[in-house]
C-alpha cells in the first residue's frame, strides 16, 4: 500500500552483503511494497535498493514475477514456521483445538507480515505453480487440517462435510486476515487495536459451532439440500 504523499520517500538502505544478493533482493523488494505498492515494483528497482548494479539481480531473478515469487516463498517459509510453532504449543490438546491453532497461526502471521501476505494472496502476480516450496506447504497444511478433522470426528462425518469444513476455515481466516490487513474493521464499529482480539473470537465463534453442528443427513442437512423454489 502507498504511503501518503505527504511522506516523504524512505532513504534506500544498502541491503546486500557478499554472498546473500538474493536475500537483500527479497528484503528490498518487501520494502519497495511497503512504500510504494506492488505495482510499482520492479527488479531494477530493488536492485537500486539493495546497492548493486542493475544488471546484477538478472542470475537469480529474470523477471518481476520471479522476484515476486520468491517473496511469496518466504512468505510460505514464515507461515510454515508459524503453524508449527503452534501446533507444538497445543500438541496435548484435543483434534479441533489443534485444527483452530492452524487458524490462529495464520492470522498472526497475516498481522505480522502483511505485506508477504498480500503478495502471496496475489496469485496473478507470482508463478505459483512453479514453486515446489509453497506447493508443498500449502499441501502439507491441508493434509494436516484433514487428519485432524478425521480424528475429531471419525465417522460422524462424511468426506464431504470434512472437505466443507476446511474449505469454509480456510475461507474464513483468510477473509479476517484480508479485512484486518485492508483496515476494515473500523466500518464494523470496531477499533483497529482491537482487531487480533477481533480475528481471535470470530474464529473461536466458528470452531464452537463447528464442534457442535449436526452430523450430515440432520435436519440441517436437509434445508440445504432443499430444492430450490421454482422462479415466479
Amino acid at each position: 500500500m502507498a504511503r501518503p504523499p505527504s511522506s516523504p520517500p524512505a532513504a534506500p538502505r544498502r541491503a546486500y552483503h557478499h554472498g546473500h544478493l538474493r536475500e537483500a533482493l527479497i528484503e528490498a523488494a518487501v520494502q519497495l511494497i511497503e512504500e510504494q505498492g506492488v505495482d510499482k515494483l520492479s527488479v531494477r528497482e530493488a536492485a537500486k535498493r539493495a546497492g548493486v548494479s542493475p544488471g546484477a539481480p538478472f542470475r537469480h531473478f529474470a523477471t518481476r514475477t520471479a522476484l515476486l515469487t520468491a517473496v511469496a516463498e518466504q512468505a510460505t517459509e514464515r507461515l510454515r514456521a508459524q503453524v508449527q510453532q503452534a501446533l507444538q504449543t497445543a500438541s496435548a490438546q484435543p483434534p479441533l483445538v489443534r485444527f483452530a491453532a492452524i487458524g490462529h497461526a495464520y492470522l498472526a502471521w497475516a498481522s505480522a507480515h502483511p505485506t508477504h501476505f498480500r503478495v502471496i494472496s496475489e496469485r496473478h502476480l507470482i508463478d505459483y505453480e512453479s514453486s515446489d516450496a509453497m506447493v508443498r506447504s500449502n499441501a502439507a497444511i491441508r493434509d494436516l487440517m484433514q487428519q485432524l478433522l478425521v480424528e475429531a470426528f471419525g465417522e460422524q462425518r462424511d468426506e464431504r462435510d470434512q472437505a466443507l469444513a476446511r474449505i469454509a476455515a480456510r475461507a474464513l481466516v483468510y477473509g479476517l486476515a484480508r479485512m484486518a490487513v485492508d483496515g476494515h474493521f473500523p466500518e464494523w464499529g470496531l477499533a483497529q487495536q482491537a482487531t487480533d482480539k477481533t480475528l481471535a473470537d470470530t474464529l473461536d465463534f466458528f470452531m464452537q459451532h463447528l464442534a457442535a453442528a449436526p452430523t450430515s443427513g440432520s435436519a440441517l442437512g436437509r434445508i440445504s439440500a432443499a430444492p430450490s423454489p421454482p422462479p415466479r
